[in-house]
């Protein structure tokens, strides 16, 4: 405009600042699909992370203990066996752990997970989750999405198309791949109808976690000519068809990508950490998948530091089946556990020192749960009828349980939860409203929690 205008020197500073990488169009232009965009209400929680528990770890073994298990262990089971995707029914089987009370708040946590245990003042446990589906693909879905079918926006999707990122040179939505992708694939993590810009971004462990993540021009000006000639070759196109979400998605990413060479190296070199941070997460264990697992928690809060709104971990190979133990459930879960536990229990102390914990919520569950009979001898099937999980941060009252389920933890029988109601929860920490964020879809407005979904207001501080 001032060019045009001939605006003289106004010319020769717009020129300057367009120079000036941060300030430069391409990266903070307000047609950025990833521009921070105003909540619907004062947020608690700016970012979200969420450690995904592969498989479905089972409730009474790790946070919702019963004591009528260890009485009627080895007998059949008394109430009625609802089916389940397995057969091979066996007794009752008590947990091979032991519960301790931990906290000013004495919550009970079983001693697979002495780190968090530490923690438990700043969590909210939920013993009364629920899901609509008992096998892993579409019960991983319903998780992710809030549908069991294939295709729909994940949450990190809708969380990033609601609310942007704070951060330009990096994308919004990130999976931090520990090395073993959930049933039902890459779908979990998808954009479904949304605009593609919003689907995650996969990043693999180690130092190298993109392909092609540095340049393979001679120089940064060689490279930054070619860009300026793709956007012009790119605008002149648009300029043809008008709005094409594919196109238009595409330029972003292109140039995202661009910036993500420069960005994303110096996020992922860890050096600068101190010995006393590295081993707060485990860098140092024994066990290979606590050290990989514990380099991904400590990435992911470099990522919320620098602005990534939603950043999702997978689960680590090399622990029998995920947290899937139709069978050998003591040497799974065992070795699960040894996987996370001083991971997580650093990350929510390393958050919290930094200031970082209140405006970053974290989410800890898997899909389902397990059966509290067993499958054969010593495994437990699939129980998607009740089950634990937990938050912890940006708003989240500390110290809390809700929720209940039976004397046998088989099923929900107070304050039952669905996945919707997860969601919805998530969503308001945020400051979003779940029944006003909507997509045209189909003839209709979609939104993340279809119809349903309330928010857990007994969990927020």
């Amino acid at each position: 405009m001032l060019r045009r205008s001939s605006g003289g020197f106004g010319a020769v500073a717009l020129s300057a600042l367009l120079a000036d990488r941060s300030l430069a169009s391409d990266t903070k232009s307000a047609s950025s699909p990833l521009m921070p965009r105003d909540p619907h209400f004062t947020p608690k929680a700016k970012n979200v992370i969420f450690l995904y528990m592969n498989g479905g770890p089972s409730q009474i073994d790790t946070f919702d203990p019963k004591p009528l298990l260890d009485k009627e262990h080895g007998q059949p089971f008394k109430q009625k066996i609802e089916p389940t995707q397995f057969n091979n029914i066996g007794t009752t089987l008590k947990s091979p752990w032991k519960f301790y009370n931990y906290g000013e708040s004495g919550i009970p946590v079983s001693d697979l997970f002495p780190y968090v245990s530490k923690t438990i003042d700043d969590i909210a446990v939920i013993r009364s989750m629920t899901s609509e589906f008992s096998e892993h693909t579409n019960a991983n879905y319903f998780l992710h999405t809030g549908s069991g079918q294939q295709g729909r926006p994940s949450m990190g999707a809708w969380v990033t198309y609601g609310l942007g990122s704070e951060c330009q040179d990096l994308p919004g939505y990130v999976v931090l791949n520990g090395g073993l992708i959930p049933s039902g694939g890459l779908d979990n993590f998808k954009s479904g109808f949304l605009p593609a810009s919003f689907e995650a971004s996969i990043f693999a462990a180690g130092e190298s976690p993109l392909a092609n993540i540095r340049r393979l021009e001679a120089n940064a000006k060689l490279q930054s000519n070619k860009l300026e000639l793709m956007r012009k070759l790119d605008q002149g196109v648009l300029d043809r068809l008008g709005h094409v979400d594919q196109l238009e998605s595409a330029i972003a990413n292109y140039e995202l990508a661009a910036r993500m060479q420069v960005t994303v190296p110096e996020l992922m070199d860890i050096r600068e950490e101190t010995k006393t941070t590295r081993k707060l997460y485990g860098l140092d264990a024994n066990y290979k998948n606590t050290r990989i697992y514990g380099r991904n928690c400590l990435i992911a809060r470099r990522m919320v530091e620098r602005g990534i709104r939603f950043v999702e971990l997978t689960c680590t190979p090399g622990n029998g089946d995920r947290w899937d133990q139709h069978s050998d459930l003591r040497n799974g879960h065992r070795k699960n556990s040894l996987t996370v536990d001083q991971p997580i229990a650093g990350l929510l102390t390393d958050l919290k020192q930094r200031g970082l914990l209140e405006s970053t919520l974290v989410v800890w569950t898997g899909e389902f749960g397990r059966t509290p009979f067993a499958q054969g001898v010593d495994g437990r099937d699939h129980n998607p009828f009740g089950f634990s999980m937990w938050m912890a941060g940006g708003g989240i009252k500390g110290g809390t349980i809700y929720g209940a389920t039976d004397e046998y933890g088989y099923k929900a029988v107070e304050n039952r939860l669905e996945m919707h109601d997860l969601h919805a929860t998530m969503l308001h920490l945020l400051g979003v409203d779940h029944t006003r964020q909507t997509f045209r879809f189909g003839g209709r407005d979609m939104r993340l929690t279809d119809v349903k979904g309330h928010v857990i207001k007994d969990v927020i501080a």
